[in-house]
């Protein structure tokens, strides 16, 4: 695969020694610690590898990968693997895609209170699909729930929303048979709106009793009870967007869907167009237009990209991708092979999701790029140093 035109990584080899400096003290250690893993990420910094063709020779420098979760460059292998272990899930049912908004307000105050706010959101969206989706007016079944944060919108603004995928049924009550939606619906969004509003301000307010939130700057005022008391008034009246999409055209649509979100980042290298070293242009999608080209370019100073790209740094230890109901970590296994006995479908084979080490994730790694043979190990050295001069031509490099 060839190397974009321009990677997130040399912006921030090329300003974030400067950016680091201006912004000393306002920059977590999260966001240090991602800035140094992506500037590094593939170059001799990290160390690698040295191939060789069996048929031509042709030789080539393989540097390793940082592996860092936010590296646009670094998450095949990750979503390779964890899609293979999903396949294996997947009931032949239709699925939906379900999406759970949080307003500007609280997205405001998410900024100085990542974990908790971002916790509440997974909580209070699987909380509200399960719920509606037990109640026999509605679906009468415990359902179970895949859900993916992500805290951006496409012009890198900070827009936490999370997207939940859902098979169209669930198991009834007894245990004893697979209750289906009905063709075409899933849950009333109106119903979900309501309740993901009621359910996330009453966890947001035992967060602010318990002491979890903290505010400072422009939003210390919010320390007092009754500023937080006023500040969340209007969003008990307000409609919260949840958004419900047609569902997926069987369980192979869910997979490629998923292979774009579960491992995604704040912005691809694929939508940077340029940089000169001062601005940085690249693509977004603008959702509001009503016209028909919704897709536009956009022109930021490189400070401002730097700052926009790191608000989007999970807390450490943080899990993006979470499963609730049918699909929790403790009874998965258990409850995705009742179900399917209930569909009266086969268990299904797991796919083989196996990565080579130092960042090589991808099969086409091992084909020469000259005559297509197989490309072999014949080198490996260690991270700050080079391989030995006479192996490999300059051209050789590969840091894609």
């Amino acid at each position: 695969m060839p190397r974009p035109a321009v990677e997130v990584a040399d912006i921030l080899r090329r300003r974030g020694p400067a950016w680091r400096e201006a912004n000393a003290g306002h920059v977590s250690l999260g966001q240090l610690k991602v800035m140094s893993a992506i500037e590094r990420c593939r170059t001799a910094a990290l160390g690698g590898h040295v191939e060789r063709c069996q048929d031509c020779g042709e030789l080539r420098i393989a540097y390793n990968s940082c592996r860092n979760r936010h590296c646009p460059k670094c998450q095949a292998i990750a979503a390779k693997q964890w899609l293979a272990e999903r396949q294996a899930e997947l009931l032949p049912v239709p699925y939906f895609h379900v999406v759970f908004t949080l307003p500007a307000p609280i997205a405001d105050i998410a900024h100085q209170n990542k974990a908790v706010i971002y916790d509440l959101l997974f909580k209070a969206a699987a909380e509200t699909l399960i719920t509606i989706a037990a109640d026999c007016k509605h679906l009468g079944a415990r359902i179970g729930v895949t859900a993916v944060l992500h805290s951006w919108g496409s012009a890198l603004t900070h827009h936490p929303h999370v997207h939940v995928i859902v098979p169209g049924g669930g198991i009834s009550p007894d245990g004893q048979c697979w209750i289906a939606c009905r063709p075409g619906f899933f849950l009333p969004v109106r119903v979900l709106s309501r309740l993901f509003r009621r359910l996330f301000l009453e966890k947001l307010s035992a967060a602010y009793d318990g002491g979890h939130l903290q505010f400072f700057g422009d939003r210390a005022d919010l320390a007092l009870p009754a500023a937080f008391k006023a500040y969340l008034a209007p969003l008990r009246r307000a409609e919260w967007v949840v958004y419900s999409k047609r569902p997926f055209g069987g369980p192979e649509a869910v997979l490629a869907y998923l292979s774009r979100y579960t491992h995604r980042v704040a912005i691809s290298n694929s939508r940077l167009t340029a940089f000169d070293g001062d601005r940085v242009t690249f693509k977004w999608k603008d959702y509001r237009a009503k016209t028909a080209v919704r897709y536009k370019v956009m022109t930021l100073d490189a400070d401002e990209f730097i700052r926009r790209f790191l608000i989007h740094v999970l807390p450490d230890g943080f899990h993006r991708i979470r499963h609730y109901g049918l699909f929790a970590n403790g009874n998965r296994a258990e409850n995705i092979g009742r179900a399917r006995r209930l569909l009266g479908v086969p268990d299904a084979s797991p796919l083989c999701g196996d990565g080579a080490d130092g960042g090589e994730e991808d099969e086409e790694w091992n084909v020469c790029p000259c005559c297509g043979g197989r490309m072999i190990v014949i080198e490996t050295f260690e991270p700050g140093c080079q391989p030995r001069a006479q192996l490999i031509a300059p051209k050789g490099i590969d840091s894609s």
